[in-house]
């Protein structure tokens, strides 16, 4: 409500009351001046201008409600590569590569490898030639048995050195029980005739035999290899350990004739499980000979 309004009326009120005491006396003198002093009234009041609150009223201001973050709680988080199938090849335990064979001659190869994965192999599992040169060998050939993670395990196939002299190289893999390949290992041979031997009533020098005696135990081992030749010449060979690991090469021994050197060798290990050191004689032979074994604890 105007408050100046409520000023300005009551001075119109006396402004009337003085009027109307300089009336004339009498009835039709008075109901004439307040007749008069009632259109003095409506003659002011319509020439009062009307006092407009010029105020603007302020603008409404919208609240903003911040929106929350979402987070979407449904994206996978993405995992690592499965390692469930991983085949780490360990040795040739037979035919290194590069082994001479003579053309149509049969022989057996045989790889050492490891489970490096998380997942048991089973008997469900099979090695499946891969590709190269088949010579002859299994197109498939399940496993004897079951493999653990960080077990090694010695695989083999029957092959036949083709008849036509050359290199040949022929591949494998694994096969799992989903029927997933995984790995890949090979042999690689020469494919020819040997040279024609200059005495023919000797036989070619070679490693007849090659026997063990262990001594010591869980926490120091030791493997003695007593290897037996049938005439004069040189033997070079190489340790292999059941963990993978490469012993150092040692010295090739020389024989003036034929007989038996003794070589030895120690593992000092105190991890649960069973051991063991192979004696593989890469010439003459290129074979393995034996296995020398201990058990911890």
């Amino acid at each position: 409500m105007n408050k100046k309004k409520h000023i300005f009326h009551p001075l119109i009120i006396a402004m009337l009351f003085l009027g109307a005491c300089n009336l004339p006396s009498g009835s039709q003198s008075e109901e004439a001046g307040l007749t008069a002093a009632a259109q003095t009234v409506e003659a002011l009041l319509s020439a009062t201008p009307a006092i407009t609150n010029t105020n603007s009223p302020l603008p409404v201001t919208e609240t903003l409600t911040p929106t929350p973050l979402t987070i979407n709680t449904n994206t996978p988080i993405a995992s690592a590569t499965s390692n469930c199938n991983v085949m780490q090849f360990v040795s040739d335990v037979t035919i290194p590569d590069g082994t001479i064979i003579t053309p149509g001659q049969t022989f057996t190869k045989t790889w050492r490898l490891r489970n490096g994965g998380t997942c048991t192999w089973t008997p469900a599992y099979a090695i499946v030639f891969s590709d190269g040169n088949s010579m002859n060998g299994p197109t498939t050939q399940a496993l004897a048995g079951n493999v653990n993670p960080g077990q090694t395990v010695d695989i083999s196939v029957n092959l036949t050195a083709p008849a036509t002299p050359g290199d040949y190289t022929g591949s494998w893999k694994i096969r799992d029980a989903a029927g997933v390949l995984f790995g890949r290992f090979y042999v690689q041979i020469k494919s020819q005739n040997p040279a024609t031997a200059t005495n023919t009533s000797a036989p070619p020098f070679a490693v007849t035999s090659v026997n063990f005696t262990n001594s010591g135990g869980c926490g120091n081992f030791t493997a003695t290899a007593n290897i037996t030749t049938n005439g004069a010449g040189t033997v070079n060979f190489h340790w292999i350990r059941s963990d993978g690991a490469t012993p150092p090469v040692p010295p090739a021994l020389v024989f003036a004739s034929a007989g038996t050197q003794s070589v030895n060798i120690s593992w000092a290990t105190t991890a649960a499980g069973t051991h063991w050191f192979d004696v593989y004689i890469d010439s003459p032979n290129n074979q393995q000979f034996g296995r020398a074994s201990f058990t911890c604890p």
